[in-house]
């Protein structure tokens, strides 16, 4: 498959993350009488994820977050030299999702901007959770998730039920780790709202790279020893 196509596909793939899974939190949750809490919110998570695996996942590997992309290189499953373009296409991606969310969003009369969907620790953590409990939580969320990933991708898993084991992942995820800094485990989805949320979110961005990145890289070179033949 060629690049231009793989990288369109991780387009859609991310948009539909961001815009799907922070679009729930500030469009749906925002109204409790509607039911969809946070558990609602971690669900839809998990079915953008799910919906296009299946969609698009053919295409390009289904990676929607730089994390992923990192952490199946670090398992030897990338190519290095792909690193950069996935990136870029994943975080442009997420930047529009977040950007067509801010329009509607906007659009209610008493729209305020708040966190945006945003991660955060310290005084910006739903929970207010140390930089420590913050950092701690996204990596071992991350380094599951790519555990998750490389092992029902595996060509010794069962055939054509990852997308269902990684959605379903990433939902236990934010079920666990929304009070603790909203989740991110994805820093494509935590820049682009970030940007619209302003300055306090994007001066925390940098634990929302480090932390999923440092788990994924973890996980990549476990799942070496792990899965290997």
């Amino acid at each position: 498959m060629d690049l231009g196509r793989r990288l369109g596909a991780e387009f859609f793939g991310t948009f539909w993350l961001t815009f799907g899974g922070c679009g729930s939190a500030v469009l749906a949750a925002a109204f409790p009488q509607l039911g969809i809490g946070f558990a609602g919110v971690a669900l839809a998570f998990g079915l953008t994820v799910l919906t296009m695996a299946f969609a698009v996942g053919h295409i390009s590997g289904g990676h929607f977050n730089p994390a992923v992309t990192i952490g199946l290189w670090a398992g030897g499953r990338f190519k290095a030299a792909d690193i950069v373009p996935y990136v870029l296409a994943q975080v442009v991606a997420a930047v529009v999702a977040a950007a067509v969310l801010y329009v509607i969003a906007s659009g209610k009369p008493d729209f305020a901007i708040g966190g945006f969907a945003s991660n955060g620790y310290g005084a910006l953590s739903p929970g207010k959770y140390s930089l420590t409990a913050c950092l701690a939580m996204e990596m071992v969320a991350t380094f599951f998730f790519l555990i998750i990933i490389l092992g029902s991708t595996s060509s010794r898993a069962p055939a054509g039920f990852a997308p269902i084991a990684i959605g379903l992942g990433l939902t236990l995820i934010h079920l666990i780790s929304i009070p603790v800094t909203n989740t991110s485990v994805n820093p494509a989805r935590s820049t682009g709202p970030a940007l619209f949320a302003g300055g306090a979110y994007i001066a925390q961005l940098w634990l929302f790279w480090l932390a999923p990145i440092g788990g994924a890289l973890i996980a990549g070179g476990i799942s070496r020893w792990l899965q290997k033949e």
